[in-house]
């Protein structure tokens, strides 16, 4: 019996094909960008022909390529251009670090930064626009709170934005106020966008500057696929699906995106957006929106008060009432629906919404799902199975937060259903994971890593160590529970007969090395249908 022969073929001992839950030694027969065959050595003789291109390793891990379920493209490409500043342990360290970046791009318009927490800060006070003004009296500056729902900016950048003592606040939006009614310089959740406006606008070559940097990122990090859901309104600004057009038809598009364009409404508008763009590297997949913020800013929405501050549980981002309307008009569309959903409050609307689709069109496969599942009710837990519903998180979550704070916020009763990754899975639900990059760094492993450990924020403590998952789950919901996600199960996720060649080699085996090493297994090789698009041995990402 004759085999085709292979464009390519690459073998390992230690092959984790994410159909059973240990690597195997195994050879990957591929053709035309998807795999013909797997199987041993011997096996694999027949399809070995003079032209086929072999890669063999010895213990390094081959596994199918990471499907970041859950981040954003432009926003995080900007990020990597800007000050970190999640290092930072008071307020005089990141003005060091904001001023030591700002004198190092003495050119640039304005300063942007990201990643502050004052929680981590030695007085866990929250900063204000005099502090940055002490540093850059001259220079409009913007730095995005590690969750994003917040930023600190001085007295340039709100003067550019048109904000003073009596600029209103935005619907679901919060202008700080000192004591004398002045803007403090911090500016929640919508009230942010008057300022992004501004700081955001990039020419064009400077956004194919950024997508090219973030594109050679993910290569690097063996991230083969990517959802780019919706920011925020304010980002908008950002959104550019014909960029990416433009890198794909130029053949330079090397990570798979699925685009989340926003859930408000305006369905003709998604509809078109659907059809515009449909390929096996670029597709709408479906539409995404915000019902609450985070828990830090006591903007999620719960269902009984803050511990901390009795006099709010957040609030929705719209009425309910609008929310339910969009997601049964947009389900009945076809569209699948993705929401931001972070407090218990928010959470049980959103099940509520997915609810009233299932009655009002119909039961479908429509895997919708919610995205971070942070504090939830546990009335709540069976409904991800009942409803088809998909759990979207992102494990270093829950490690980003100063665990203090965040338990604060939300008291010890509630504490016991913080991230309950484990709980979940056992209650049926598919598991999606992701970073929210630029929220985090775009690194799986570091997801990985706190989802098989759960070691809390001080980096020693385990946060419930009934919560803790397999590595072989924690990969599956990297790869195939991604892929499931988006109804491409069929052709990504995992290693068998008949997928695209979307895969990575690690340097390491995952499963035979100290679990506190995982976060710094280094990528050597990664593939997009059987397209080398990042090899470390040559130290390059493909362009």
């Amino acid at each position: 019996m004759s085999h085709p022969s292979a464009d390519i073929m690459i073998a390992s001992n230690a092959v984790f094909t994410g159909l059973s839950d240990y690597p195997e030694p195994a050879s990957i027969a591929i053709a035309a960008g998807k795999i013909i065959a797997v199987g041993t050595a011997e096996e694999m003789k027949p399809f070995t022909g003079e032209n086929t291109k072999v890669y063999a390793y010895q213990d390094q891990l081959i596994m199918p390529g990471f499907h970041d379920f859950h981040l954003h493209v432009m926003d995080g490409a900007v990020t990597m251009d800007s000050a970190y500043l999640f290092s930072a342990r008071s307020e005089k360290e990141a003005l060091d670090i904001i001023r030591e970046f700002a004198e190092s791009r003495p050119d640039e318009p304005w300063v942007i930064g990201s990643t502050w927490d004052s929680g981590y800060w030695d007085t866990k006070k929250l900063p204000d626009r005099h502090a940055l003004d002490r540093i850059l009296p001259d220079r409009p500056a913007l730095m995005f709170h590690a969750e994003g729902h917040y930023a600190w900016v001085n007295s340039k950048a709100l003067e550019i934005a048109g904000i003073h003592r009596d600029t209103e606040n935005p619907t679901y939006g919060i202008i700080g106020k000192d004591e004398k009614g002045e803007p403090d310089g911090l500016l929640y959740e919508k009230a942010m966008g008057a300022v992004i406006e501004h700081a955001y606008r990039f020419s064009q070559e400077k956004k194919r500057e950024l997508f090219t940097q973030f594109l050679g990122h993910a290569a690097s990090l063996g991230v083969t696929a990517v959802h780019d859901l919706f920011a925020t309104e304010s980002l908008a600004v950002l959104t550019d699906y014909e960029l990416f057009k433009e890198f794909e038809d130029e053949g330079k598009l090397t990570t798979r995106i699925h685009l989340w364009p926003a859930l408000d409404g305006d369905l003709e508008r998604a509809k078109q957006l659907r059809a515009r763009y449909q390929s096996d590297m670029l597709r709408v997949s479906g539409l995404k929106q915000f019902i609450d913020g985070v828990i830090t800013a006591r903007t999620a929405y719960l269902l009984e008060p803050y511990a901390d501050d009795p006099e709010t549980r957040g609030d929705t981002s719209f009425p309910p009432e609008t929310i339910k309307k969009w997601v049964v008009d947009a389900d009945k569309e076809g569209f699948s629906i993705r929401f931001h959903a972070i407090g218990d409050g928010a959470i049980r609307l959103a099940f509520d919404a997915y609810e009233e689709a299932q009655r009002t069109n119909g039961v479908r496969d429509s895997r919708h799902s919610i995205e971070h599942v942070e504090v939830i009710h546990p009335d709540d837990i069976h409904r991800f199975k009942k409803l088809g519903v998909t759990a979207s998180m992102q494990p270093d979550h829950f490690a980003m937060s100063e665990r203090g704070v965040y338990t604060e916020r939300i008291g010890a009763e509630r504490e016991k259903y913080v991230f309950p990754i484990h709980t979940l899975q056992k209650a049926g639900a598919k598991l999606a994971f992701g970073t929210d990059f630029p929220i985090d760094v775009l690194n799986p492993l570091l997801q990985i890593y706190r989802a098989v450990t759960r070691i809390d924020s001080s980096g020693k403590t385990v946060w419930h160590p009934h919560e803790r998952i397999s590595l072989a789950d924690a990969l599956k919901a990297y790869t195939s529970g991604s892929a499931y996600g988006t109804f491409r199960e069929h052709e990504l996720g995992t290693l068998e007969v008949g997928k695209r060649a979307d895969l990575i080699v690690l340097e390491q085996n995952l499963f035979e090395i100290p679990v506190d090493n995982i976060p710094e297994v280094n990528v050597q090789l990664t593939m997009v249908d059987g397209n080398v698009v990042y090899d470390h041995a040559n130290s390059f990402a493909v362009k």
